[in-house]
């Protein structure tokens, strides 16, 4: 009983790990097993390739650790010592060469691979680019050759390839989309890296900072959206549509003297930080906090848009603690639901 007590007490920590471990595992949408373009089945080919590989290695070794523990343990009553043996030629060749075979049958595709991930479609006349600013703690994104911008939503058509131009305001950050792309870093000191990817079905893939850059890295979210090309043209042509302030002369006020300082909607206020154009149509406000209503689980819903704006424009620090909107304007109660409500009710229709 003491012996089994101890042997649970030793494989205890063991569970433990696998079960930290195995809790990174929960989230389909942030997952790279589950591809959802070409570029990260790709990606998943090569994976599934170095376990294959790695689990017959481990299949062979404990098979031959098993035969070698039965076959020749030491029986009741056996005093001899056993017959010593300095070594064969043969076995040592075969531990050798198999080695290196298992290497080039997993080097040579991951080397093509490589390769094939660093295609430049920058002067691609069919690709849509899209130039990535990382900040802390969301992301820019702009579209040069449509000359608009916006902020935590990617919007792109399917099936199309997009040529991403990955680049920091700040820190370093990593740019990722584990159903569609592995990550890609943006870096400080100007530096600025390439990617592409594509998504060939409709829908909302959830992307992350994977890179440790500050208090609120973990929740520096933002979201690609998939949608056909028509709605991608009524988007971007939406985008650019002109935009009224609050019809509440004392909210358009307060607004365009706290808010427009830094932020832009339409072709009105600054361009240093996300432009707040359609943000009631954007699937989360500040990255993080989903507009989702938990009754009838409608993206959007006004209520909970309205909600989670109100919550980020009263309490930036509490949501996403150490990013810079903390402390820079001061709003009454009043102007902080005028503005939330005229905030919620700037949507963009192009479904």
């Amino acid at each position: 009983m003491m012996k089994r007590w101890q042997f649970v007490k030793r494989l205890a920590p063991l569970m433990a790990m696998m079960v930290l471990v195995l809790a990174a595992c929960g989230r389909e949408d942030l997952s790279t097993l589950n591809p959802q373009g070409p570029v990260a089945e790709e990606q998943f080919g090569l994976m599934k390739l170095a376990i294959l590989i790695m689990g017959l290695v481990i299949v062979v070794v404990f098979a031959i650790s098993f035969y070698v523990i039965i076959r020749f343990r030491r029986r009741p009553g056996d005093k001899t010592i056993p017959k010593q043996v300095e070594g064969s030629h043969k076995l040592e060749i075969i531990w050798t060469v198999i080695p290196i075979i298992l290497l080039i049958i997993l080097a040579v595709p991951t080397v093509q691979s490589v390769f094939n991930l660093a295609k430049d479609y920058r002067d691609d006349p069919d690709a849509v680019k899209v130039i990535v600013t990382s900040h802390q703690y969301w992301w820019e994104f702009e579209y040069p050759e449509l000359g608009i911008k916006t902020a935590q939503e990617l919007v792109i058509p399917t099936g199309k390839t997009i040529s991403i131009e990955a680049k920091t305001a700040d820190v370093l950050h990593s740019f990722w989309i584990p159903s569609l792309a592995g990550k890609i870093d943006t870096n400080p000191g100007g530096n600025v890296n390439f990617m592409y990817f594509s998504a060939p079905k409709e829908g909302v893939y959830l992307g992350k900072c994977a890179e440790l850059c500050g208090p609120s890295h973990g929740l520096m979210d933002f979201k690609v959206k998939s949608v056909n090309p028509a709605s991608f043209e009524r988007w971007a042509a939406a985008l650019q549509e002109p935009v009224a302030l609050p019809s509440d002369p004392a909210i358009a006020a307060a607004f365009e003297s706290k808010c427009l300082t830094c932020h832009a909607v339409g072709d009105m206020g600054g361009p240093a930080f996300p432009n707040l154009t359609g943000i009631g149509s954007r699937e989360s406000v500040g990255g993080i906090l989903v507009n989702v209503d938990a009754d009838d689980k409608k993206y959007n819903h006004e209520d909970t848009v309205y909600n989670n704006l109100y919550k980020w424009i009263k309490d930036p620090g509490a949501v996403k603690p150490g990013n810079l909107m903390v402390d820079q304007y001061d709003l009454t109660d009043k102007e902080i639901e005028g503005i939330a409500k005229y905030l919620s009710e700037l949507t963009l229709d192009y479904e």
